[in-house]
């Protein structure tokens, strides 16, 4: 991390990914109950799984584990637009109602890219 970057929570990455998470749990509580354990578990954990790797991967000793961590964030990532795309399709929501996630986690992906390509320099 640079010096301005004291913790994790200092990264909009990480902010961001958080964000996503909140939303996450606000769409999927719409989601039909018997899903609980099913796609909504599913999704909420995929979600979770971003913030929460950006965060490990910033406390490893090397630079390497770092981009390790962020490409797993990334693959949570991906993971959790394709449960909503899932969703989607099974009609436990509407696209119009992920609009904000699809945005939000497209940013997301472009951050962790723009990360992980800097740092395997």
């Amino acid at each position: 991390m640079s010096p301005e970057i004291q913790s994790y929570r200092d990264l909009i990455v990480w902010q961001k990914a958080m964000a996503l998470v909140k939303l996450v749990y606000e769409t999927t509580s719409l989601f039909p109950k018997q899903e609980q354990f099913g796609l909504t578990s599913q999704l909420r954990r995929s979600s979770v799984f971003v913030p929460s790797n950006i965060a490990e991967g910033s406390g490893r000793g090397t630079t390497l584990d770092y981009v390790r961590f962020l490409q797993i964030a990334r693959g949570s990532l991906f993971e959790a637009q394709t449960q909503l795309e899932l969703a989607i399709q099974l009609q436990f929501t509407t696209s119009e109602t992920v609009k904000e996630l699809s945005f939000l986690s497209n940013e997301i992906k472009r951050m962790l890219n723009s990360m992980i390509t800097k740092l395997s320099r």
